[in-house]
């Protein structure tokens, strides 16, 4: 459609739709245009000249070189409208530009653009319910004349513009007076027809004629930054969310199957979902494919649809393919709807130098980019095994979370588990962090120095200090080592000084695979040691319970860093402070934990333990004491009789009072670590009584009715006093 005989020709698309990027390839090709305008960014027109260097789906990225956090992405797939325009006039030496809203004005404007939704009121007017159903019946498969379908969208979106006109926000109005702006300077530059490729709603404000006046009135004060900008790889499941001008997609992998395959697409489509169901070997036969096709065939034969869509699609998919099983078609929509690919950007296109880096590195270190998941074992001995890593925990410093550290996978001191996956959106992470450096190595370095000489707590400083050591680099562990030493001395809290241990002993036990001498670390753990043991006891008195669930975990975590990186001379400083910390009038919690840590190492006997049982029965003691104890009540029989002996010798109220308290401490055991136990009492693997002290069954019984009583709420009566055993 034109707007007068000289003037441009309007293609209203839908954003990624391959029935749009059909209208706009047969349109350009009919009407040969001397210019190209799309819906875009100019600030993006240095990158044109990149596009046969790209394998879609790919997106520009703009950024606010002042602050890189300020950035937005403009995703292509293949089947994009616009990037078939891009395409056609790379391909025909075309020249084309982007003639939308600059991004200087737009990146960061979360200002209101309207909420009107052209597609859903159309839909409603010819009595769909799904306005995308809607559109795939009239243009996904229309094969009208590209020209007249343009013509009819463009009639379409008058009339709902009219209607809803005042609901237009201020945002969209700016975007729609800079797109006729640039109309009209390009009609003035520009032999021959221009072909203008833009969202179907933004048609009819290109019709309208408003005066050059009015336009640079709305246009009057928009932002003016300076923008850096490059292509990055995209991915279908990254189309399925929405991208920088909100044009997200549910479908972009049965978009890209609609692109691809114009003749037996139904086919087609179930053939490749049989496959993708046989490779996680689940049953699909070929029948039960074509039995799929007839189903969904005839589905849009009794909706008077055209052909069948994604929606008869599935519905076959679920009964015939799936056996009604919803779990497999979530296969089938992950891998086959969404889809998996991800584009490819060439060598030629310009990054920034630490982007460039970080992708020489994972060419060097043969990791490439991949969106799906993926496990990586990595033997700290071997050099390229090395490097990964380095690399990894480099990125993770950098806000690059690449791969996340599998802690539950622990294969020893030379061993690592990553669970890689890259994600498009890592793009602009290492956009923001070429602040810091232009290499991974000097970035990272530069990072961890300034975040320990920013520290100012003893955890903040040991954790720089662990991450340090992990990227292997020695200037920011020097750094860190100061400034764990500044913090040291200025710290006063024993709980505070006690919660660094943890991450220093792991960076004690692996700093040597790392290359740091193990001994410069193993003395700053030993010093924090030493003083958080002294203040121990007194830290723990005093408190309310939140902060003695802190300090639990603070002297279980304590407890094993003495037990992995600390000699026999500081093992029994950390006794002697667990030891003062039973003696001391402390939390219960805290006291329970050390009482129990004790006793297993020996340090307390069990007459003790039980001594100390019976005198803090209604007290945390008891929580302290069992909490986190399933596995260890399971294997050692010792402990289990313990704990049995002591409930079996409470008495009355005793009893009433300590079963609130163990119902407490057993709140984190499992299901299934519940019911090993309650096994165990079972089968009577229990201390049992002597010949000479015979169980006395009237007693027995009376105590089970008084515990019925208690699990169903039940007081025992006044005049019913539990006997003595």
């Amino acid at each position: 459609m034109t707007e007068a005989d000289s003037g441009p020709v309007l293609l209203g698309i839908r954003h990624h739709g391959p029935g749009s990027a059909r209208m706009v390839t047969r349109a350009l090709e009919q009407t040969r245009p001397s210019l190209i305008l799309i819906e875009g960014p100019p600030e993006a027109d240095a990158l044109l000249e990149h596009v046969h260097a790209l394998t879609p789906p790919v997106a520009i990225l703009l950024h606010d070189e002042t602050e890189p956090e300020n950035a937005a992405f403009w995703p292509f797939a293949e089947f994009s409208p616009e990037w078939q325009a891009l395409r056609y006039a790379a391909d025909n030496d075309v020249p084309a530009r982007f003639f939308d809203l600059p991004a200087a004005a737009s990146i960061g404007d979360d200002g209101p653009s309207g909420n009107v939704d052209p597609i859903g009121l159309l839909a409603e007017a010819a009595g769909f319910d799904d306005p995308e159903r809607w559109w795939e019946d009239v243009v996904e498969h229309s094969a009208s004349d590209p020209l007249d379908l343009a013509g009819a969208i463009a009639e379409a979106m008058v009339a709902v513009r009219a209607e809803f006109e005042h609901e237009v926000g201020e945002r969209t109005l700016r975007r729609e007076a800079f797109m006729r702006q640039t109309i009209r300077k390009s009609r003035k530059e520009t032999d021959g027809p221009i072909a203008v490729v833009c969202g179907a709603w933004h048609v009819p404000a290109l019709l309208t004629k408003p005066t050059i006046a009015s336009d640079t009135a709305l246009l009057k004060g928009l932002r003016r930054r300076k923008i850096s900008g490059t292509w990055v790889p995209w991915s279908h499941g990254q189309l399925a969310a929405a991208s920088g001008y909100g044009a997200g997609i549910d479908s972009p992998g049965w978009y890209a199957h609609l692109w691809q395959h114009q003749q037996d697409v139904v086919p087609r489509w179930f053939a490749k979902a049989a496959a993708v169901l046989r490779e996680e070997d689940l049953p699909a036969s070929t029948a039960s494919a074509v039995e799929a096709v007839r189903l969904a065939e005839t589905l849009a034969a009794l909706r008077e649809r055209p052909s069948a869509g994604l929606s008869e699609v599935n519905e076959a998919a679920l009964a015939v393919l799936c056996g009604g099983e919803e779990i497999h078609l979530q296969l089938v929509h992950r891998k086959l709807v969404v889809g998996e690919r991800l584009g490819e950007v060439g060598d030629a296109v310009p990054r920034s130098p630490l982007a460039a880096d970080l992708q020489r590195l994972q060419r060097k270190l043969r990791l490439p980019a991949d969106v799906q998941p993926k496990q990586l074992k990595l033997d700290l001995r071997k050099d390229t095994d090395r490097e990964r890593s380095k690399l990894l925990q480099r990125l993770d410093v950098l806000g690059v979370p690449w791969g996340k550290p599998d802690r539950s996978n622990s294969l020893g001191t030379f061993a690592e588990v990553w669970q890689l996956r890259w994600d498009p959106i890592f793009a602009v992470s290492v956009a923001v962090a070429a602040r810091h450096g232009t290499t991974v190595h000097t970035a990272a370095e530069n990072v961890l120095t300034q975040s320990a000489k920013d520290a100012q707590r003893v955890a903040d400083a040991a954790a720089t200090l662990t991450k340090s050591v992990g990227c292997e680099l020695p200037a920011a562990v020097a750094e860190s080592r100061r400034a764990l030493d500044r913090c040291a001395a200025l710290a006063t809290d024993a709980l505070e000084l006690l919660a660094a241990l943890p991450d220093l002993a792991r960076t004690v036990r692996y700093g040597s695979v790392r290359g740091t001498d193990p001994e410069l670390l193993r003395v700053a753990l030993h010093g924090l040691l030493t003083r958080g043991a002294v203040g121990l006891p007194i830290a723990c008195r005093n408190v309310d319970d939140e902060t003695a669930e802190h300090a639990l975990q603070i002297v279980d975590g304590a407890h094993e860093a003495t037990r992995l990186a600390a000699d026999e001379d500081h093992q029994k400083t950390w006794w002697r402070a667990l030891h003062a910390l039973v003696k001391a009038e402390a939390h219960g919690l805290p006291t329970g934990r050390a009482t129990r840590l004790l006793w297993e190492a020996g340090e307390l006997t069990s007459d003790e333990v039980a001594t100390r049982l019976h005198r803090n029965v209604a007290t945390a003691f008891v929580a302290g004491f069992l909490r986190g104890s399933a596995t260890l009540l399971a294997a050692d029989p010792r402990l289990f009789g313990l704990i049995d002996e002591w409930l079996s010798g409470l008495r009355g109220d005793a009893f009433d009072d300590a079963l609130p308290l163990l119902r407490r401490a057993i709140t984190d055991f499992t299901p299934a670590e519940r019911r090993l136990l309650g096994e165990r009492v079972v089968a009577g693997e229990t201390p049992q009584p002597t010949s000479d002290d015979e169980w006395d069954l009237a007693i027995a019984e009376r105590l089970a009715a008084h515990v019925r009583g208690l699990m169903a709420g039940v007081s025992r009566p006044s005049d019913a006093p539990i006997p003595e055993a």
